[in-house]
Parts: structure tokens; C-alpha cells; sequence
């Protein structure tokens, strides 16, 4: 197998998880002699000392401060430091594990389909309760819509992914990422580079295991940047979402319009309706999967709840991004 690799692990805050996740890594990085470069964007927990003390004991691991913080950002500083003379670029999650060849997977794969950058398929799993709920949600229709990524239909050319490897000759040619945006970033790439002929394999090799928010704030907070970008990505290249993406746009309406119940009760049917359907789907989804996430049908209410907090943040964010858009007169100018 021919390829060099970068192997980018952008990091903020991620101590419960950088030494285990460095440890997957190094076996394979240094049985094919790649580089591996946390870019870290001002950790205050701890993450850098580990990080150093990985360093201080010979490990072939790098270091690099990231000052604007964002993942887009790290990115793009790692090929710009690292990237001369390598192939290809894979970024690294820290939130996630991966299993023992996934670098070799992925180049494997980049070479023998002659894909330009590979995404994979990103199984949600959970440690607690409310994580597992999360996780049977986001492996399901209920909180996903079908994206391909999210549900195993890996072995095809897509126009979006969770992003894994790219060709550095590639992500030079487009600019990389887009540094304006904190979420969505990787959608908004993936446009540019299909834009610029490139193509992007969503590979059934290997795959990724991904461990979500554990409390309902910080399902919001990721949910809601999710919607801003998706927003800010749709003003930028005047794109249509697709339609499971369209769905969630009425969930605030909804909310909006149960605001008008005390005038006539019919205002409520639409919020009611949701609420429903999303905890009929929770049960579904339980019900399916609960050998694989370890939730039990007890838990299924919980999983209706998660798919209503990930619905209602991205509406939100995504209509306050337009309102402001709007408001300061020159939102397609900005995004």
C-alpha cells in the first residue's frame, strides 16, 4: 500500500478521552511510520499535559496550538504545518473510537476506488442512560432521517459524509476548510470539493464509533450549531436542503404557534402532533435496537425526548442564523 498519511486530531477540552484515543492511534501510525498532530484550541482541562507527557516518553506525537479554537481552523493549520509531502489528511475525532487498522482501511479504500476523500459510517454509543437514549436515536430514523452515515448504508459514492480522509492535494485545491464556520463545516467542504470534480466514497470497510452529549443542555447547544451552520451553508451556496432536513424547519413554527393556544386550541395540534410521532418513533427505535445500545424499552420515552431536543435546537438555530442574516442587511455576503 502506497500513501502517506497526516493523522489530525483537533482537540478542546478532551482529557477523559485524548490518552486512550492516542494509544488506538500510535500503534498503527508508527507500524506505517505516519504523524500524528493534536491541534489543540486551548484545552483548560488537562488535555495538552497529556498530550505532553505522550511526547515526553519518545511517542511520535506533535503538538500545536490552534489560537481560534474551532475544529475548522485546526484542520487546516495541520496540513498547512504538516501536510508537505504527505497524501492524504485524516481527521480524527476525539470523541470517538476507532478500530485497530481504520488509517489503513481508509487509504486502502481511497486507492483501490480511486476516491478523492473517504467518509465512514458513525455508530452512536452510549455510556449512560440519557447517552444511550441519544445514541438510539441518532442511529434511527427518528433522530437522523436516514443520512446514510448514520445508518450503515456504507459502499457508495455520496455527497456527504462524516469526514475521515481526505486528499491533501484536494483539500489544497478548494482552501480546506471554511474557518467562518463552527458547524457544518464539513458539509459545507464536501460541497466545494463536488463543486471542483472531486469525489467523495462513503466506505462499508470500517467505520467509527461516536459517544454523544451526555445531558440534554449540551444535546441543545451542538444541535443548535448545527442548525446555524446548515443555514449559514444554504446563504452561502443558495443550495435547497433536502427534504429530512426541510422536516425539522416547522418544529419551531410549531412551538411558535402553541404560544396562540389560549386563543383557540387548535394551535396546539401541530406541537402535539410532533411530540407524538417523535415518541412513537422513540418506542420503534427502542424496540429495534435495544440488544445494540443497551437501552431498555423503559427507556423509550427517553429516546422520543432526545429526537424532540435535536429537532427543536436545529430549527432554532437554523431560523435565528436566517432572522439575523436578515436583519443585518448583508446575511449572503457573510456566510
Amino acid at each position: 500500500m502506497t500513501g502517506k498519511c497526516l493523522i489530525a486530531v483537533p482537540t478542546l477540552n478532551e482529557a477523559k478521552h485524548i490518552a486512550h484515543l492516542l494509544e488506538q492511534l500510535l500503534a498503527e501510525a508508527k507500524a506505517m511510520d505516519w504523524p500524528v498532530v493534536v491541534i489543540d484550541g486551548g484545552s483548560a482541562d488537562g488535555t495538552q499535559a497529556i498530550v505532553e507527557s505522550f511526547i515526553a516518553r519518545g511517542e511520535p506525537v506533535q503538538l500545536a496550538h490552534n489560537p481560534k479554537r474551532i475544529q475548522s481552523a485546526a484542520m487546516n493549520q495541520a496540513v498547512a504545518q504538516f501536510g508537505d509531502g504527505l497524501d492524504y489528511v485524516i481527521r480524527i475525532d476525539a470523541h470517538g473510537d476507532y478500530p485497530a487498522d481504520y488509517c489503513r482501511a481508509l487509504v486502502q479504500e481511497a486507492q483501490t476506488i480511486g476516491a478523492d476523500c473517504v467518509v465512514v459510517p458513525m455508530t452512536t454509543v452510549g455510556q449512560n442512560t440519557f447517552q444511550r437514549a441519544v445514541a438510539t436515536a441518532q442511529n434511527s430514523l427518528v433522530g437522523t432521517g436516514g443520512s446514510a452515515h448514520r445508518t450503515g448504508k456504507g459502499g457508495a459514492f455520496v455527497d456527504h459524509g462524516h469526514h475521515a480522509l481526505m486528499s491533501i492535494p484536494a483539500y489544497r485545491a478548494v482552501g480546506g476548510y471554511d474557518e467562518t464556520f463552527r458547524h457544518n463545516e464539513d458539509a459545507e467542504l464536501d460541497h466545494r470539493l463536488r463543486l471542483a470534480g472531486y469525489r467523495i466514497w462513503l466506505t462499508d470497510a470500517t467505520g467509527m464509533t461516536y459517544y454523544p452529549r451526555s445531558t440534554p443542555s449540551g444535546l441543545f447547544k451542538q444541535y443548535f450549531g448545527y442548525g446555524r451552520g446548515r443555514a449559514r451553508n444554504v446563504l452561502k451556496h443558495r443550495v435547497i436542503p433536502r427534504i429530512r432536513q426541510m422536516l425539522p424547519l416547522a418544529i419551531l413554527p410549531a412551538v411558535v404557534l402553541a404560544a396562540l393556544s389560549f386563543v383557540h386550541w387548535v394551535a396546539l395540534i401541530p406541537l402535539l402532533a410532533w411530540c407524538a410521532l417523535c415518541l412513537a418513533m422513540g418506542f420503534v427505535a427502542t424496540r429495534r435496537h435495544f440488544t445494540e445500545y443497551g437501552l431498555p424499552m423503559s427507556g423509550a420515552p427517553l429516546v422520543g425526548l432526545a429526537a424532540m431536543i435535536m429537532h427543536l435546537a436545529w430549527s432554532s438555530g437554523f431560523w435565528l442564523h436566517l432572522a439575523q442574516a436578515a436583519t443585518s442587511g448583508f446575511g449572503a455576503k457573510r456566510a
